[in-house]
């Protein structure tokens, strides 16, 4: 049997996508299973040994849809369910399922803050739409695969050893997901172990501040420093993790790590915390009892309100004491 399955972003989605792999491979009798994402998310997925093959398109469906018409899938798994992947499915003509999106619940939760979303993560949404296929959830963690030239030699690079810092993920897609530099700060100054800073290019001068601020024997940064798959790396050796709501709280998840989740405009009943259900080692930390949370699903470039008190008024020293 040969499977499509489609999720093109972002990286948290994607990696959240690996249990349903897993269930795949190991629960239908010769499957071979093909990826769609895009490049920028290939990295999540290229080592994956639950996948046969990946395509990958930069813009356009039209990109790979001639290969894609060539490999005639038996089946199709949507995980994304939009626009995009309605073509694809239009275009290929085989049979398909697609995963819920729920957007009418989530439209009442952050507009009418009224909350009908059933108590499940979306991982167990995916799974649903795999049902027509007999596989089931095994309830073990995400999955993520490093190459050896991906790893990264901690005591090297830093001069510290594996599990003997905190991961500090100061990096999201949207700055109302984003832990400002007063919150940062506090968090740093009130841990007792060393902290390496983990973020893309775009969060470097927010690194760079807070390099400022403390001594390089308790502050390291690898902001812009390293590829996705090499931060995953650092993340997967140090002695767990600080996140928002963002991909690395995700990738995390599948190491086995502590996770202390920091929620700013979002809240986790979107289902998309994380994804620990087994040990259920992870903290969530947000502002109780404001009535403008959730303002979005996703996120803004600032608050809405003006205010920022989902973020502003947590309490750092809380979320350090799940470490000290």
């Amino acid at each position: 049997m040969k499977i499509l399955v489609i999720r093109f972003s972002s990286i948290g989605d994607v990696v959240l996508t690996t249990p349903v792999l897993r269930g795949l491979k190991e629960q239908i009798d010769q499957v071979e299973i093909h990826y769609l994402t895009k490049k920028v998310f290939e990295p999540i997925v290229k080592n994956n040994p639950r996948i046969d093959k990946v395509y990958a398109i930069e813009k356009h469906i039209d990109e790979v849809i001639g290969e894609l018409k060539q490999e005639n899938y038996d089946f199709i798994l949507d995980l994304h369910n939009n626009i995009r992947t309605k073509s694809v499915k239009l275009k290929l003509r085989k049979p398909s399922q697609s995963f819920s999106k729920l957007n009418w619940e989530k439209w009442l939760l952050v507009r009418l803050k009224r909350n009908h979303l059933p108590k499940v993560h979306i991982v167990e949404r995916y799974f649903d739409a795999a049902r027509k296929l007999g596989v089931k959830n095994d309830h073990f963690p995400c999955e993520y695969y490093l190459s050896a030239s991906e790893n990264v030699n901690i005591e090297k690079e830093f001069g510290v050893s594996s599990k003997g810092f905190i991961a500090l993920a100061i990096g999201a897609q949207f700055a109302t997901k984003r832990m400002p530099k007063p919150l940062l700060s506090d968090i740093i100054r009130a841990l007792n172990q060393p902290v390496i800073l983990i973020g893309g290019p775009t969060d470097l001068k927010l690194a760079e501040e807070l390099m400022d601020e403390f001594p390089e024997s308790q502050l390291m940064n690898a902001c812009g420093k390293y590829s996705l798959n090499k931060s995953a790396s650092i993340v997967k050796q140090s002695n767990g993790i600080i996140t928002n709501d963002t991909g690395m709280m995700h990738i995390a998840s599948c190491f086995d790590l502590k996770i202390v989740s920091v929620w700013g405009n979002t809240v986790p009943d979107l289902g998309m915390f994380p994804y620990s259900p087994q040990n259920k080692n992870y903290s969530i930390h947000q502002v109780e009892g404001l009535s403008c949370r959730p303002c979005s699903k996703i996120g803004f470039k600032e608050c809405p309100k003006g205010h920022f008190d989902c973020m502003l008024k947590q309490n750092p020293e809380e979320i350090a004491r799940s470490f000290n």
